[in-house]
């Protein structure tokens, strides 16, 4: 019989995921374009020049070529002001062309970041955080037009890995508003029972040692041990952390908020850190844009909803 220290988990590979997702997208959105010539449009508003900001842009408009989206980048000065960053939003939002809009975070402290994504219209919130659509996912038997990118990537991922979540123990580290919050509604949506855990938590290592299914969105490189990781588990990391390593040419490399190597002898499975959530949150956000020109097109026939979408699109 094979001993604890044998074990090996089933490493959740997003990237592969990721391109399996892109690749379906690529070939709807030739399809949307081949009978009803409209392809789908995403604007990414920038302001300021930070280099985390811009390099998360570039690989957004290389995901969108490679699918066929249109992809627009609208660069704003660091001291534009919040009336004429909303008087953009509102241009956006007029445009028909423009399917989805993304004002990328984080904005200079002098503007309003509530104020300026409450102005996107719902239609074309494809980061899934304007007021309503988090109204909606925060209630039962509502749906909301788009869920957060990185949340609906870790559903996906436990989905396509075919990890069942109905019924399931569920433990979320962290409750920021991109990305604890909002995947602990989803898991509730999906059945499973919530249980969040915050700076305040008493004793996390024991309630995180009950999950069936871990998303650790800390920001707290390898905090969580493989002790705390109950046998078979799904793990999936959200945190991107660097830490010192003088062997890289970089100085640094990127860790999760979960101890990779030992959670691989306790978990049933595990995403990596790169490669894991990261490529599913550009991947998600292709497939909310894929959608928005979607609602565009029925809007436009006299169709509303996303049920009547899919009957007219599969």
């Amino acid at each position: 019989m094979a001993s604890q220290s044998d074990h090996k988990a089933a490493i959740i590979d997003g990237k592969a995921i990721a391109q399996t997702i892109r690749n379906e997208i690529a070939e709807e959105v030739r399809h949307l374009s081949q009978k009803y010539g409209k392809v789908p449009g995403l604007a990414v508003v920038i302001v300021g020049n930070r280099k985390d900001s811009q390099s998360y842009v570039s690989m957004k408009r290389k995901a969108c070529a490679e699918v066929g989206i249109l992809s627009l980048d609208i660069d704003l000065p660091e001291d534009v002001s919040q009336v004429d960053l909303i008087a953009k939003v509102h241009e956006l939002n007029a445009n028909p062309d423009v399917h989805g809009i993304l004002v990328q975070l984080p904005l200079p402290k002098h503007i309003n970041e509530e104020k300026v994504l409450s102005e996107i219209s719902i239609d074309k919130d494809v980061d899934g955080f304007h007021p309503l659509n988090i109204g909606k996912l925060a209630m039962k038997g509502r749906e909301p037009l788009f869920l957060p990118c990185t949340p609906k990537g870790c559903l996906e991922l436990l989905s396509r890995s075919g990890i069942s979540i109905k019924g399931k123990k569920a433990v979320v580290v962290g409750r920021s508003n991109i990305v604890g919050l909002p995947v602990s509604l989803l898991l509730l949506k999906a059945d499973a029972t919530v249980t969040v855990v915050h700076s305040h938590s008493h004793d996390p290592e024991n309630i995180i040692r009950e999950a069936d299914i871990i998303i650790a969105a800390a920001g707290q490189a390898m905090m969580i041990k493989g002790s705390w990781i109950k046998p078979g588990a799904a793990v999936i990391d959200v945190g991107t952390n660097a830490i010192d390593d003088s062997s890289r040419k970089s100085g640094y490399r990127l860790v999760g908020d979960v101890d990779f190597q030992e959670a691989c002898k306790v978990a049933g499975w595990v995403t990596p850190v790169p490669g894991g959530v990261g490529p599913m949150t550009v991947a998600m956000l292709l497939k909310n844009t894929l959608d928005a020109a979607r609602f565009s097109v029925t809007s436009a026939m006299g169709f509303v909803g996303c049920s009547t979408c899919s009957s007219i699109f599969f």
